[in-house]
């Protein structure tokens, strides 16, 4: 099992019967690091692969050539580029952070290049069809994610306390980059958010009165504030219709909604409502960022709404303005009627 490799305290020194395994170091210092849990995931299921494929020899053995050779399958595999990057990242954490094997071959390694996508853009009248065809909360969610430039997982797990109806704003915690941010509260939405609460706050205190009700939460403030998973504030807005058993604490819990339910409703209610182009949870948030464009709000604005790092990605949203392809007039049509056949 490559989970049972594990690393001696010294290069000299044999192996201590409690050492820990490498998987685990990996784990640990991506935990350290306050990383997702996903991309923690996704970092031990690459660095495992990477293992298997050079015949489970230990990475300490292993250098440049033997990661070439590993992203070089993936590509031969047809693996996208932005997929043989994240196994490269994760391959190169494991070197330099775990291993603590900073080498100049590192910088060496070229990584896949993505290729550049223009974004899939809804009119308002797609929209408009698209919300009409769901209902209760996927259908508060896909507005959200419309109306607020929301991602799929920043609305599945949006908390009571993140909402505030004063200010008309949702707050986003441990957003993309682990950045938080402030977006809109559609006015549209606070009275549906409302009554949609006020279910689920019911929903909770019957959980608590049956002994369970409590809720995840990020990082270590369980340790802080004991009491704060069962409070209302820490809850998920659109929790799931299922408990399930942590099993670290045993306690009874439930998850937020699985992105998995909304992503097939918009689908669903993509194909009723006929759109033709191919329609998604992120083609809500595009169609937020590109319909604020055309009705002329500032690009700073919007990237700070959408939580871009840097404008030159929310800039990508001028190409695909309603406004033809970057603004200009076809030649043909300036040459005036009786040009063209039926």
């Amino acid at each position: 099992m490559v989970d049972r490799i594990s690393m001696p305290e010294t290069s000299g020194a044999p192996p201590r019967a409690s050492a820990p395994k490498l998987l685990d170091r990996v784990r640990e210092a991506i935990r350290t690091r306050h990383y997702s849990r996903r991309t923690e995931t996704a970092y031990v299921a690459w660095i495992r692969r990477f293992i298997v494929f050079h015949g489970k020899r230990h990475p300490r053995e292993l250098g440049s050539p033997a990661v070439t050779a590993f992203v070089s399958s993936l590509a031969a595999r047809g693996v996208s580029a932005s997929t043989q990057n994240q196994a490269l990242s994760a391959v190169l954490f494991l070197f330099e952070v775990v291993l603590g094997q900073r080498v100049g071959w590192m910088d060496e390694i070229v990584r896949a290049q993505r290729p550049v996508r223009v974004p899939v853009v809804h009119s308002r009248q797609e929209v408009s069809s698209l919300l009409s065809q769901l209902r209760g909360p996927v259908w508060l969610m896909a507005s959200l994610m419309y109306g607020a430039g929301l991602r799929l997982l920043e609305c599945a797990e949006l908390r009571v306390k993140d909402i505030s109806f004063d200010r008309g704003e949702l707050r986003i915690r441990d957003g993309k980059g682990r950045k938080d941010r402030v977006t809109v509260l559609p006015a549209s939405s606070k009275q549906p958010l409302l009554d949609h609460l006020q279910r689920v706050k019911a929903q909770h205190e019957a959980d608590l009165k049956a002994g369970r009700g409590s809720v995840a939460l990020p990082d270590l403030l369980r340790l802080k504030y004991p009491n704060a998973p069962f409070e209302w504030t820490w809850q998920w807005v659109f929790p799931a219709t299922r408990f399930y058993v942590d099993r670290a604490t045993g306690e009874h819990r439930r998850h937020h909604l699985h992105e998995s339910v909304l992503q097939r409703a918009v689908k669903d209610a993509a194909r009723a409502a006929g759109i033709a182009v191919p329609a998604t949870c992120h083609s809500l948030r595009h169609s937020f960022a590109t319909h604020l464009l055309e009705a002329g709000h500032d690009i700073r604005t919007i990237q700070e709404l959408l939580g871009h790092r840097d404008v030159s990605t929310t800039m990508i949203y001028t190409h695909v303005l309603n406004q033809g392809a970057r603004g200009v007039r076809s030649p043909l049509d300036q040459l005036g009627p009786g040009t063209g056949r039926s």
